[in-house]
């Protein structure tokens, strides 16, 4: 009994994965979107905010590929499920395969944007192929996994003979192997559609970022001054990277302005660019955290673009929309008060990277990247602050959202163990569009309450929108301390010490580390 409960179990696991892997080969043949990762985005989009904050904070940028799997093995399980029950319930794995069909294309149609070219049918056209032919695996399988069927008679026909055990087998190889090859083959085709790698390889530009940034202070263990493209933070609400074709990209400026605008990417080219060291940060990111970055943008002046619409009296809201449907939203005044606001097209000296919004961005500084920095960038809406919400906004955080002043400790990491005699300390703070005046440290014995702030040193400051490093040296001796960081703004105010959580606008607090001096 329990190995052909194991085999009915197995049977529904296989036929649920060679319906996943030919849906996912419909996709990559037709352009649609694979079934798994639309239901994901669906989950995305429809989880509350403290859900979406649960999980960054757990996983951070694991976040996309955990909640993949998440899906992928929950469907499998329900294959399993239906495989079990089919013996004893013939019709239950039909519905179960209808029940996917239907979910799975719901959710292709419910994530395929606006804006693209795939009809509904076609959207759907994998998920209903991929099901179809699951369910005939299934059938197939559970024919070929009776093993304990007695021996055929003369009056059993030829035709009601089970295969037994090693047709079985080779029905289960099969069906794995169908749902591998399609999967990969899958996952081929839609990465083939747009060579996003290739493209970029053929933009070059003469920028500062070529160049090593000099005053950077250099340590072991000390973020560097410029965040290497490939370390950048990476938070969005995507699970599969747009690839976006050159050839047909197009932003349009829309809604309150007097000239509405369809600009190409040669068209943006074309336009005087602007190179500026900005500071990025999530909102998610908790004290100490890594979810910032510090890199050289380079792209057309944001107010510039504005002007050539000609934006209308009344228009509170600047709306980005990414070719995915994602949107962040940000005051208008924001666009004109001096900041270098841009619609980004190169990060440190090259093309932008496909996960940072090839082939174009918003990148705005002193506000947190939920507000502002869309990526994959489609369209610039021009609103009222009252008539539209942002993506994240019903989800429970706020609305406007500059970035907070935030320093952190680097070297030496929580929890080590050093020598005694001089000891490095050194981090990173920043201040949204306000710049880091100075930076202060303090080192106290475990257990004490007060002890001396020390100026530390800054580096070079790039820009007033940037981040920069800070060292300490310390003359350590034989204890248990607490090492705490505070860094002032360029406006001269003091970073508060009062701690938040990141929701609803961000997280507050000074960084501590506990450190161990032993000889």
């Amino acid at each position: 009994m329990r190995t052909r409960t194991f085999q009915n179990g197995l049977s529904g696991m296989l036929a649920v994965a060679v319906a996943l892997g030919l849906a996912e080969l419909v996709a990559g043949l037709t352009g649609a979107i694979a079934p798994v990762i639309a239901v994901g985005d669906l989950l995305i989009d429809y989880a509350p905010g403290w859900a979406a904050h649960l999980v960054i904070d757990t996983l951070g940028t694991r976040d996309k590929p955990a909640l993949i799997l998440a899906v992928t093995l929950s469907t499998l399980a329900a294959g399993v499920a239906m495989g079990v029950i089919e013996r004893s319930r013939p019709r239950a794995g039909q519905a179960g395969f209808i029940a996917l069909a239907a979910v799975g294309a719901i959710a292709t149609v419910m994530d395929t944007p606006v804006s693209s070219d795939q009809t509904p049918v076609l959207a759907a056209l994998g998920p209903i192929i991929g099901a179809a032919a699951g369910w005939q695996t299934m059938r197939l399988l559970h024919r070929a996994g009776t093993l304990d069927e007695p021996p055929p008679t003369d009056a059993q026909p030829m035709t009601q003979r089970t295969p037994g055990r090693r047709a079985f087998i080779g029905l289960a190889a099969a069906a794995a192997g169908v749902s591998a090859t399609s999967l990969v083959a899958g996952r081929r085709l839609a990465g083939e559609a747009v060579d996003v790698e290739a493209q970029r390889e053929s933009l070059t530009f003469e920028t500062a970022a070529r160049t090593t940034p000099t005053g950077a202070l250099d340590l072991g263990g000390l973020s560097p001054l410029i965040t290497p493209n490939d370390d950048f933070y990476r938070i969005d609400t995507t699970l599969i990277t747009p690839r976006v074709d050159l050839k047909t990209w197009r932003l349009r400026i829309t809604g309150m302005v007097e000239r509405p605008l369809t600009i190409s990417f040669d068209d943006l080219l074309a336009m005087p660019s602007n190179e500026e060291v900005i500071t990025l940060s999530c909102v998610s990111n908790e004290v100490g955290g890594d979810l910032v970055g510090n890199a050289r943008w380079l792209g057309v002046s944001l107010a510039e673009l504005l002007k050539q619409a000609s934006v209308k009296s009344g228009a509170t809201q600047i709306v980005g929309r990414s070719v995915d449907g994602f949107t962040a939203g940000f005051p208008t005044e924001v666009a004109f008060d001096g900041r270098p606001a841009m619609v980004a097209y190169g990060m440190n000296g090259e093309a932008l990277p496909g996960p940072h919004g090839f082939p174009a961005r918003l990148v705005v500084p002193g506000l947190y990247g939920y507000v502002s920095a869309t990526k994959w960038l489609a369209e610039i809406e021009l609103t009222t602050w009252e008539a539209f919400d942002a993506y994240w906004i019903p989800r429970g955080w706020a609305k406007r959202a500059p970035i907070k002043t935030q320093s952190r400790i680097d070297v030496p990491r929580k929890g080590r163990t050093v020598k005694p005699g001089r000891v490095p300390i050194a981090g990173v703070a920043w201040a949204g569009d306000r710049g880091v005046g100075t930076l202060e440290v303090r080192v106290r014995h475990d257990g004490e309450a007060d002890a001396p702030w020390q100026t530390a040193r800054l580096s070079e400051s790039l820009s007033t929108n940037a981040w920069r490093q800070w060292i300490v040296e310390w003359e350590a001796e034989p204890g248990d301390y607490i090492i705490e960081v505070r860094a002032t703004d360029g406006r001269g105010d003091v970073q508060t010490s009062k701690a938040q959580r990141p929701d609803p606008d961000g997280a507050t607090g000074w960084h501590r580390v506990n450190i161990r001096v032993r000889a």
